[in-house]
């Protein structure tokens, strides 16, 4: 049985404002709540890579491995600055139009979302130090625990940050009768990426 606190901590974690969160929103303010659940599911199938990474014991290799942190490190900065880049440049565009357009767009909206959460370093080493605390000691079947702790913290995540992009939906209207407003708010977000980059690219492990 899965402990209380366990919920409880993964809500936390997953309610705390991070690049995730942050282009979660920012998809629900400048396009329309569908484009942000699309970025809800991209951010959370981005943590299926770091959770098997966990699971088959690579995030230990990469814990000791200061050079393979770096280099995925360096990765996520550089696709964050060119995040940041392109919602400076494309401020106050709305473009989603079209059937086709629109399929077109949902798929490049959870590819982004998918290399957001990838390339955070971060988040190997922090579910190889989360998930064991809630593995039942003397198991034999620690890999089942591991992904059913997993799917739960996945789960979560997704409510999450599904909410976040609908609270954001439901403001954008106001938003975007301003179109100044717009393009100064989604500039906003572009330099709060741009700050991630700069974060990321100056973390120690």
């Amino acid at each position: 049985m899965i402990p209380f606190d366990y919920y409880l901590t993964a809500l936390v974690v997953a309610l705390i404002p991070g690049t995730g969160v942050i282009y979660t929103v920012n998809t629900g303010l400048f396009y329309s709540s569908k484009y942000s659940v699309a970025a809800a599911v991209g951010c959370t199938l981005g943590i299926v890579p770091h959770l098997i990474a966990c699971i088959f014991g690579l995030s230990a290799i990469m814990n000791l491995s200061a050079e393979v942190f770096s280099y995925i490190k360096i990765a996520g900065a550089l696709y964050l600055g060119y995040l940041a880049f392109m919602t400076w440049k494309h401020a106050g565009e709305m473009t989603f139009n079209g059937d086709k357009d629109q399929r077109i767009k949902y798929v490049g909206t959870i590819r982004r979302g998918i290399l957001l959460n990838v390339l955070n370093p971060k988040l190997t080493i922090f579910f190889l130090s989360f998930l064991p605390q809630y593995i039942p000691a003397n198991t034999n079947n620690g890999i089942y625990y591991m992904l059913l702790l997993s799917l739960i913290f996945m789960l979560v995540t997704l409510i999450v940050f599904v909410l976040y992009g609908l609270l954001a939906s439901r403001v954008s209207g106001l938003i975007q009768k301003n179109r100044q407003l717009m393009k100064s708010i989604e500039r906003g977000f572009a330099c709060i990426f741009a700050g991630l980059a700069v974060k990321l690219a100056f973390q120690e492990k």
